[in-house]
């Protein structure tokens, strides 16, 4: 049973995901505050933290650091934050996804999945991986049908392809493919990401599989 610590301080919200994950048999603890989720993570050692940002002792942001500091436990950030500067800082801090209240349950438990699934893969699981009509295999850096990548195209695909439904920020793509000097240079992103799509999406105008949130960055859809 998936252990799952969900972290907020409103008790309504609590309730209602306690009883909505209890429902799809996931083992739930809950935390109202900063200081208590990084205390129950380290007695309880969750498989997923659902986790606020604004709680009333610590920002979340910090409690991500303080799990990231020991723990590479898959986090989803819930937040009523709309500036995509706070989701960003978010991500780069160590959280996997993001979503946005108000929120529908099926798109939580949507993430969770992914999560989860991205997390329980070993390593020969992700070892070849399939968009729209290619098969791509990771460890000989191969495609079907003849498709060719550069250097710089594959670094930034297997950064994607290796964290499978993981929203990874602009910042964290722009360091470990260009390097730290490069990191106001998005529009790199977009024009690689263009190149990609045309190579490997079938329709590149309607992407499927290689997805850009906008202002925060992309994620592989498997």
């Amino acid at each position: 049973m998936t252990r799952v610590l969900v972290v907020d301080d409103e008790p309504q919200l609590l309730r209602a995901l306690r009883i909505n994950l209890a429902a799809r048999e996931y083992e739930v603890a809950v935390a109202e505050d900063g200081t208590s989720a990084l205390r129950q993570a380290a007695d309880w050692h969750p498989d997923l933290v659902i986790l606020d940002l604004g709680l009333p002792d610590l920002d979340g942001v910090d409690v991500i650091h303080g799990l990231r500091g020991w723990t590479g436990v898959p986090i989803i950030v819930l937040s009523g934050r709309a500036d995509s500067d706070d989701k960003v800082d978010a991500l780069d801090a160590g959280a996997d996804d993001y979503v946005t209240k108000p929120f529908g349950i099926d798109e939580l438990l949507a993430r969770i999945r992914a999560v989860t699934r991205r997390t329980q893969a070993s390593p020969d699981d992700q070892a070849s991986v399939r968009i729209g009509d290619h098969e791509i295999d990771l460890a000989t850096k191969t495609i079907s049908g003849g498709v060719r990548l550069t250097p710089t195209e594959w670094h930034f695909l297997e950064l994607l392809l290796r964290h499978p439904g993981k929203l990874i920020s602009q910042r964290q793509v722009l360091t470990e493919v260009w390097g730290s000097a490069y990191l106001k240079e998005t529009h790199y992103l977009r024009q690689y990401m263009a190149q990609l799509r045309r190579k490997l999406e079938r329709d590149p105008a309607r992407p499927v599989h290689l997805l850009t949130e906008p202002g925060m960055g992309y994620r592989f859809q498997p």
